[in-house]
Parts: C-alpha cells; structure tokens; sequence
C-alpha cells in the first residue's frame, strides 16, 4: 500500500474512531455531575425487577408513570400478565394502561403542599445518579411542615417514603453563626431500617435503574443493537475502502 493510500487509511478509521465516541458520549455524559455514581445498569435484568417491585411497592401510590404501561413493563422486563397484575398494580387500571397514581392530584396538593409529580422522565431530567443519591438522603428535620427533609433536593415536600428499609437518620451540619445550618457534614443512623446500609443501597440503585429504564425503553434494544450497527460500518467501511481502491487503481 502507498503513502497516499495508508494516509487515507488512517484518515478513514479516525472518522469512524471519533464517530464511535460520538455514539456513546451521551450516555457518559449523562451523569449528574459531583454526585456519586450509582453504577445503574440497564443490562442487569435483576436490577431492574426488584426496582420495579420497590417502585410500585413504596412509591407508585402518590406517583405516576403517565409514559409507561405495565404491557410494556411486562415484556421488557420478562414479567407475566399474572405477575405484573399482581404484585406491580395497585390500581383498577387494566394490563394495557398507562400507569396512574393511587391518590389524586388534589389530595396530594392537601397533604403536601404540591401534587406529587410524574415521574415518567424524572430520570431522564435529572440524570440517574441524581436518583440514587436523592433517595438515599432524606433526614429528620422538625422545622420542615411533614418532618423531613433532603440533601439532594433542600425543602423537598415529601416525606422519605423508603424510611421503612433504610431506617431513619439525621444529618450533620458545620456550625456556623447565625443559626443557619452550614455545609452538609454527613448523616448518622436514628432508627435502623430492615436493611443494613449496604442493602439499602442495593435498593436505591435499583430503583434509580427502574426509573432509568421509564424514562427511555428504548435505550435497553438500542443499545444491543447499536453494538452491531458499529460492528458492521466497521466492516463495511474496510470493504468500501478497498473496493475503492481496486476501481482506482489503474486510474493513477
């Protein structure tokens, strides 16, 4: 092969290098910055069950899913009708429905102070590991009207609706003058919960993978098939590359 030839060679593969970056930017992209990881994975089938089954077990009742439908929940997450009918809804909704909350926008209004969102996106908008982290952070605070509050979101209006696993903490703050509390310091175990830290955190995670998965379903065959979409530019554009050559080569 000439200079010429090997030059456009590398000019060839460095596109399709930088193509493939392109490709997978956003996902990495994707985290919310400063946060811990929650190292969610969409291909750990496991994961995304059990969060599905704390998600409508501890949270579906004030929240909805107005994208999803538990059909879809069902064949994307290897679920039965029965199993799905069964354990996930708590509504007099039917297979093929969208998921709606068990409590009302007005009574959601009353009790906390703002009907409690849709969580359909929620992931999507916020990023994963904001999730995982805002889940793990609520704390007792008695100057807040329902007693809690949250790191991850100051003021939150909802109570820690997972205080039954992770038991019940408080937070740590650095004085400061004022009265006002300073920088977080980190929290300490009130109440234990029926899960040891480590469990718990299992649970966020998992959770946080559900609600990945809601917020684009999609992303779960794009990604199996995306690995082959690259896997066969690659090899087609060697095979252009060197038919091109051989329909050139007596041009020069």
């Amino acid at each position: 092969m000439t200079d010429t030839g090997m030059h456009k060679m590398q000019r060839l593969f460095s596109g399709f290098l930088l193509g493939l970056a392109l490709t997978f930017a956003p996902a990495a992209m994707a985290s919310s910055e400063g946060l811990p990881a929650s190292n969610a994975n969409l291909s750990d089938l496991g994961s995304l069950q059990n969060g599905a089954k704390i998600y409508f077990n501890y949270c579906s009742g004030c929240h909805s899913l107005s994208l999803m439908r538990y059909s879809r929940i069902a064949e994307d997450l290897r679920l039965s009708q029965e199993q799905v009918m069964q354990n996930l809804n708590f509504t007099p909704a039917n297979f093929g429905d969208r998921i709606p909350p068990s409590i009302n926008a007005a009574d959601g209004k009353a009790w906390f102070g703002v009907a409690p969102p849709d969580l359909s996106l929620m992931a999507r908008a916020k990023g994963v590991d904001y999730v995982y982290n805002y889940l793990k952070s609520f704390y007792l605070d008695s100057s807040r009207p329902i007693g809690w509050n949250n790191t991850a979101f100051p003021n939150a209006a909802m109570p820690n609706a997972l205080w039954e696993l992770q038991g019940v903490q408080t937070a740590r703050f650095k004085p400061v003058e004022g009265g006002n509390p300073g920088e977080f310091e980190g929290f300490d175990l009130h109440q234990a919960g029926k899960l040891n830290p480590e469990e718990f955190d299992g649970v966020a995670r998992d959770v946080a993978n559900f609600l990945q998965y809601a917020a684009e379903p999609a992303a779960m065959q794009r990604k199996s098939i995306g690995i082959w979409v690259i896997v066969f530019l690659a090899v087609f554009t060697l095979i252009a590359y060197f038919l091109k050559q051989e329909y050139w080569k007596d041009v020069h």
